[in-house]
């Protein structure tokens, strides 16, 4: 990726937040994370990865309160970013905390067995 396209997910990345935290009234829209965002190299297509503080129910209610408000969040990115195309927006779940956990609970059970 080029710096351009990194400084401009970053950029992405604070607005969509900022946007959601002080604009989006959607109580399905709990607590949540934007972990990463990447970008096409043509700047037309955005992921963005979010982690949401919750059970399954949560998070796809979660989902939903974001897809409805898309359009909004779209159109906001727009007018706080100088670019000449706002890129399509796609909400991803990032699983990699998740498997974190996983990871970190089967380190610790493994230990709590060799210390037995």
């Amino acid at each position: 990726m080029s710096q351009r396209t990194v400084r401009l997910a970053e950029n992405i990345k604070y607005e969509i937040n900022d946007i959601i935290r002080k604009n989006i009234k959607d109580p399905r829209i709990g607590f949540l994370t934007i972990t990463s965002v990447e970008l096409t190299k043509d700047l037309k297509h955005c992921t963005i990865y979010l982690s949401f503080w919750g059970d399954e129910k949560v998070r796809k209610e979660g989902f939903e309160g974001l897809e409805r408000a898309k359009g909004f969040i779209r159109t906001e990115l727009g007018k706080r970013l100088t670019i000449r195309y706002t890129p399509e927006l796609h909400f991803k779940f990032d699983e990699s905390l998740e498997h974190g956990a996983k990871i970190a609970q089967i380190l610790k059970d493994l230990n709590k067995e060799e210390n037995e």
